[in-house]
């Protein structure tokens, strides 16, 4: 603030305030009595006393005038400006100088002969003077060190500002030097591909540096050699083997070992393969880590070896240009995001090449996933096919077998007879429930339950056994149950299913001894000790009754000791729990009817029992197999005449199913299309009974019930029964919205037939 102040007061005061110091005495105190030439100076026109009196007289009041000037315009600087520190010196030096006007001014009144107050005055003047006089040159005395120190803080700060501007051009350079890696890494950004990102990175630093080349080197496959994969100018004539450097390179390990920037010698083999001219300047390098995804797997680092790239910088032959620490730090900061930006490259390669093999893998599926379902589609026609192929003979064999069972014949003849029906009527299932789980892809099978006469069923099954073991060369034996009710409801012919499925694995196990067959009433209570599972309830209206069907076999002598040396010979015993894919498939049918079925084997291996306990539904009222109606007078119904008109598109089951009308006593016109149907309809309006069949080609039967409804008069309408292959809940809705009010499943029997054309004729 001192120095500010002082080097705020013009030089020229300074000046004017040394010298009034000098000239502060006054001329009047000159005494001319005591000049001994003063008295030959009075005859000179021009220097005469007189003369020289005068001119005092006049420079008298010219000081006197310039001093109060002076402290006018001290008085002036001193309230326009901020002097609190110095202001008692710049009062004091403004009292000196009016003093010393004040001098002066009264000695201009000397020069005349004066009285006495004027020189009292004159004396005051002067001794006021001489007070002001002593006390600023006390002043001055400690105003000069301050003023020296003033001088050497103004040189310090100098030197400071000298510094500041020399930092302020560091970072000037360094901003640049930033911006130049904004640039670069705004430019390295706007592109994901690996050699766009090197040869930009090369160009903005040949731009930026002045670069008279600048080149990469990256590891081969092997990672022995460095390869020269980037140039940013080639060689005119270059030899191949200069492309390639060890990895053992001296100046490699080094470049490799450290993360700064490394400036090379002049006889470098990294710089000397780098150049693109025999004369360049100094060369520099640095490495750039390169990473891929697979060091990532299973979301941490792999500890393995890192790879490097090399990138090198080359400044032209000229003494201006060189590596200082600026450049370096430019190179090590470009070299920092290149490696970030080949990272993310190398990341978006390997995951492009992982979206391809992905969408390869994907049109491979899709292309499999074609296959199998054209496979698939081939598989259920061939299925169609072949089920096409048996079934229509099936249906046809039932249909005749059901027909001759109406005939007399002889006790043999009846269980041969009824043995085929039986066996042809599980046949026929069977086929139904593999065409069902095939095309279904499930194994969910469904159950028909209806009543049937329990003792009739037991008596043909023991009928087919005799024929299988009669066959097998075994013995058969059996035993019923006498108390067992006679009319139960069930699904008849899946259990017909698993009790010729419970012979025939025991006569293929054993091919000599008895086969037994128990039938019986089942007391849960009494054997549930002897069991460790229990039946599960059936939820029916009108009570159930548990039947237990018990087959054994006992093993011959002769068979035990062939099967015995058979089984020392291979070593190994078979157990008689493992049943088969079969047996297990018949277990899900068992559990579905509220029962269950297992194996026991004596210890011995002499004999093996097979267990099978049903619960069977008691209906409500008893079903009686006699009728006085119109149309039932036997067991099989006759509707004496009864107008009939069938349409079926397979000729061998439209044939017996005529015959099995005609033997009902229907009168029966037969068609092979449903074309021929709607014209036979529309020809002859006497039939009471259409029976069509749901699978005809061109038009099935559901548009011809359709059509034959709409072509019908509101008054009369005939009564539609449809034959069909399969019956879910879907056909019977379908049925029931094209107007059919009867459904028959094939195979069509006698008893079939002529009970859902009773059923029919009672309801309409």
């Amino acid at each position: 603030m001192v120095g500010a102040v002082l080097r705020g007061i013009p030089s020229v005061w300074i000046l004017l305030f040394l010298s009034s110091l000098l000239l502060s005495p006054s001329a009047a105190a000159v005494d001319f009595s005591h000049c001994g030439g003063c008295d030959d100076a009075d005859d000179a026109a021009l220097w005469s006393t007189d003369n020289i009196l005068q001119c005092q007289k006049v420079s008298d009041f010219l000081i006197a005038a310039a001093y109060f000037s002076i402290s006018l315009e001290l008085l002036y600087f001193a309230t326009c400006s901020d002097l609190f520190p110095l202001k008692w010196i710049v009062l004091q030096f403004g009292a000196f100088i009016v003093l010393c006007a004040l001098t002066h001014l009264i000695t201009v009144f000397t020069y005349v002969p004066h009285s006495f107050h004027l020189v009292l005055a004159l004396t005051v003047a002067k001794f006021l003077t001489a007070l002001v006089s002593f006390a600023t040159a006390i002043t001055l005395l400690t105003l000069i060190p301050q003023l020296l120190r003033v001088k050497v803080r103004e040189n310090f700060l100098m030197n400071k500002a000298r510094e500041l501007n020399r930092e302020v051009g560091r970072m000037k350079k360094k901003e640049e030097a930033s911006w130049h890696v904004r640039m670069l890494t705004h430019e390295i950004r706007k592109s994901l591909d690996r050699h766009t990102i090197l040869y930009i990175t090369m160009v903005e630093l040949s731009k930026a540096l002045e670069l008279q080349n600048c080149a990469v080197w990256m590891p081969d496959e092997s990672r022995s050699e460095m390869i020269l994969t980037h140039q940013l100018r080639e060689r005119d004539v270059m030899d191949p083997q200069n492309r390639t450097i060890p990895v053992d390179d001296p100046d490699v390990l080094e470049i490799k070992a450290t993360n700064d920037a490394k400036v090379l010698g002049p006889d470098s083999a990294l710089g000397v393969a780098s150049r693109s001219k025999l004369e360049v300047g100094p060369v520099a390098a640095i490495r750039m880590p390169m990473l891929r995804v697979s060091n990532f797997k299973g979301g941490t680092p792999e500890v393995m070896q890192t790879s490097y790239a090399i990138l090198v910088l080359i400044l032209p032959n000229d003494d201006s240009l060189g590596w200082g620490r600026r450049e370096l730090e430019i190179v090590e900061v470009v070299a920092d995001q290149v490696a970030v930006a080949l990272s993310h490259a190398a990341l978006l390669e390997e995951s492009q090449l992982m979206r391809e093999k992905l969408a390869e893998q994907h049109r491979d599926l899709l292309r499999a996933k074609h296959e199998a379902m054209r496979a698939g589609e081939a598989r259920n026609t061939f299925q169609s096919a072949m089920y096409d192929g048996m079934r229509r003979p099936m249906h046809s064999i039932l249909g005749l077998v059901s027909m001759m069972q109406q005939e007399s014949m002889n006790p043999e003849q009846r269980l041969v007879m009824d043995a085929i029906a039986k066996t042809s009527s599980v046949a026929s299932t069977l086929m139904n429930d593999v065409m069902q789980t095939s095309t279904m892809n499930c194994e969910h099978l469904s159950l028909v339950r209806r009543p049937f006469n329990l003792h009739s069923f037991i008596k043909e099954a023991v009928g087919v056994v005799r024929c299988l073991t009669g066959c097998k060369g075994v013995e058969f034996e059996f035993q019923v149950d006498n108390s067992l009710p006679e009319r139960t409801i069930g699904d008849e012919k899946r259990v017909f299913h698993i009790i010729l499925h419970m012979v025939g694995t025991l006569i293929n196990r054993c091919n000599a001894g008895c086969i037994s067959l128990y039938v019986n009433s089942h007391n849960e209570v009494e054997e549930r000790h002897n069991q460790d599972w229990m039946l599960r309830r059936a939820n029916f209206s009108g009570g159930y009754v548990c039947v237990k069907f018990e087959i054994r076999i006992r093993k011959s002598k002769d068979y035990l000791v062939g099967s015995s040396s058979s089984q020392i010979s291979q070593g190994s015993k078979p157990s008689s729990s493992e049943m088969g894919l079969s047996f297990n498939m018949c277990k899900k049918i068992v559990q579905m009817m509220n029962g269950n079925i297992w194996s026991v084997s004596d210890s011995k291996s002499i004999g093996e029992t097979i267990m099978l306990v049903l619960q069977f539904q008691q209906p409500v009222t008893p079903v009686s197999g006699a009728s006085s109606d119109l149309y039932r007078t036997s067991a099989i119904p006759n509707f004496n005449g009864l107008r009939v008109l069938l349409a079926d598109s397979d000729d061998t089951n439209r044939a017996v199913t005529h015959r099995l009308l005609e033997k009902l006593g229907c009168r029966v016109l037969s068609v092979t299309s449903s074309i021929q149907c709607m014209s036979s309809f529309a020809a002859e309006s006497s039939f009471q009974l259409v029976i069509l069949d749901l699978g005809m080609p061109t038009m099935d039967g559901f548009e011809v019930a359709r059509a034959i409804r709409k072509f019908s008069s509101n008054s009369w309408l005939p009564l539609i029964i449809a034959l069909a292959a399969r019956i879910d809940d879907s056909i019977r809705d379908r049925c029931q919205r094209s107007g059919i009010i009867g459904l028959i499943q094939k195979p069509a029997t006698l008893a079939a037939l002529g009970d859902e054309l009773y059923r029919v004729l009672q309801n309409n």
